[in-house]
C-alpha cells in the first residue's frame, strides 16, 4: 500500500468470489461512457465511434470481420447461432456449455427450433473424436435434424482453456462436416493470456466463423461484440439483432465501452489480473490440510474440494462462493479484474484457520 492508499483509508477485503459478474466496470469504461454522451451522434451505430470499435477489433484479429454490438452474451450467443443454424438444424456443444444451462433456451428460441445435442469430453471440451462420430449422422435424411453448427466456450465453465491445436482439430472436422464453428468468448480475453497466442490464432486461423467476444465479465458495464469472420453472415445478422430488440439507437453507448475496453490493452490487463489472482489462490490452497484442488487453475476460475467445516466457516465470516452444485462439498471460486492480492490472502487466511483447526481435531 502506498502513501496515498493510505491517506485515503485501507479498503476492506473483497468477500466475493460467485462470479467475474459480481465486480464493478474499469474506471476507464465509466470515463468514456461519460465522454460519449456529450454532443451528438448519429443512431444506430451509424457513429464514429462504433466504427472506430469495428477497425480497433479487426486490427485485432488481423482480419476484415463485421462487428454487432449487443448488450448482454445471451444475446450474442443467440444471435451467432440463430444466423449459423436453420430450425431444423442441430447446434453441437458440451454438455457443461452455457448455451446448454444457463441460457433458458434462448439458442431454440432464436433459432425457431434448433436442436442442441451434447458432445462429452474432458473438462468441459468438446471431445473432436465424439464430435466426428455424430457430425455426419443422418445428413440428408429429411426425418432428422441436421448437423449444423458447433459451438464451444473459450475458456469453458470449468475454468478450463480449449488449447488452439483442439480448436483446429474441431475446425477440421466442421469444415469437413460443412458446418459452421461459434466460440462463446465470455471470458475470451483470460484464455487468450493464459494461452499467451494471438486473438487470430485462436480464432479464424483455427476455423473459428463467428465469436461472441465477452467483456462484461472482464471491466465493462454492459456491452458484448458479435465478431462475424465469416461476411456471408453479416446480412443476416443485422436484421436478427434488429428483430430480436438489439439494436441500441444510441449505439455510440456500447461502442465506447467497446472502445475503452481496447485501448492501452485494457481488456489483456484486467484479464491478466484475474488469473493472476486465480492462481495465487490455487497455490495458496495447496497443500492445505482437508484442501483438494480440482485439476488444472487455466483461467480465473478454481474449483476445490473443502471439509464442510471450512465451508461453513467461510459462510460465516461473510465470503460469498458457489458450493455444492457440483458435488458435495466442491467449492468454486471465481476472480476478476477488480480481486486484489490481498482479497486473495484474507480468503486463505481464512481456509488457512479452519485447515488448521480440522488438522488439529484429526
Amino acid at each position: 500500500m502506498d502513501s496515498s492508499d493510505r491517506a485515503k483509508g485501507a479498503r476492506a477485503p473483497a468477500l466475493g468470489f460467485t462470479s467475474d459478474n459480481i465486480a464493478g466496470a474499469s474506471p476507464e469504461v465509466i470515463e468514456a461512457m461519460v465522454a460519449s454522451s456529450a454532443g451528438q451522434a448519429s443512431p444506430y451505430g451509424a457513429d464514429d465511434l462504433t466504427a472506430r470499435v469495428e477497425r480497433k477489433l479487426g486490427e485485432i484479429f488481423e482480419h476484415e470481420v463485421d462487428v454487432f454490438l449487443v448488450p448482454t452474451g445471451t444475446a450474442a450467443n443467440a444471435l451467432c447461432l440463430s444466423a449459423m443454424t436453420p430450425p431444423w438444424g442441430n447446434i453441437y456443444c458440451h454438455p457443461a456449455s452455457h448455451i446448454n444451462n444457463d441460457e433458458c433456451g434462448a439458442p431454440a428460441w432464436y433459432t425457431n427450433g434448433a436442436k442442441l445435442v451434447a458432445v462429452d469430453g474432458q473438462s468441459a471440451r468438446i471431445d473432436p473424436a465424439g464430435l466426428r462420430s455424430v457430425a455426419r449422422v443422418k445428413v440428408g435424411d429429411v426425418h432428422s435434424t441436421q448437423p449444423s453448427c458447433v459451438s464451444i466456450t473459450q475458456a469453458t465453465e470449468e475454468g478450463s482453456v480449449y488449447a488452439l491445436d483442439e480448436i483446429e482439430a474441431l475446425g477440421d472436422i466442421c469444415k469437413a462436416s460443412s458446418i459452421k464453428l461459434h466460440m462463446d468468448g465470455a471470458r475470451f480475453a483470460n484464455a487468450l493470456v493464459s494461452l499467451g497466442c494471438s486473438p487470430a490464432e485462436m480464432t479464424w486461423k483455427a476455423g473459428v466463423d463467428a465469436l461472441s467476444f465477452g467483456a462484461t465479465k472482464n471491466g465493462v458495464f454492459a456491452a458484448e461484440a458479435i465478431v462475424l469472420f465469416d461476411a456471408s453472415l453479416a446480412p443476416e445478422m443485422g436484421y436478427r439483432r434488429k428483430r430480436a430488440g438489439h439494436l441500441f439507437s444510441k449505439m455510440r453507448f456500447l461502442s465506447a465501452q467497446i472502445d475503452a475496453y481496447l485501448t492501452d490493452d485494457l481488456w489483456l490487463r484486467n484479464a491478466r489480473q484475474a488469473n493472476d489472482a486465480a492462481q495465487r489462490l490455487t497455490r495458496g490452497l495447496a497443500g492445505l490440510s482437508g484442501v483438494e484442488v480440482l485439476g488444472k487453475t487455466e483461467a480465473n476460475i478454481v474449483f476445490c474440494r473443502l471439509p464442510s467445516a471450512t465451508i461453513q466457516s467461510l459462510l460465516q465470516a461473510g465470503f460469498g462462493f458457489y458450493h455444492d452444485r457440483w458435488e458435495q462439498n466442491v467449492v468454486r471460486f471465481v476472480t476478476s479484474f477488480a480481486t486484489t492480492l490481498e482479497d486473495v490472502d484474507n480468503l486463505l487466511a481464512q481456509v488457512r484457520r479452519s485447515a488448521d483447526a480440522y488438522q488439529s481435531g484429526n
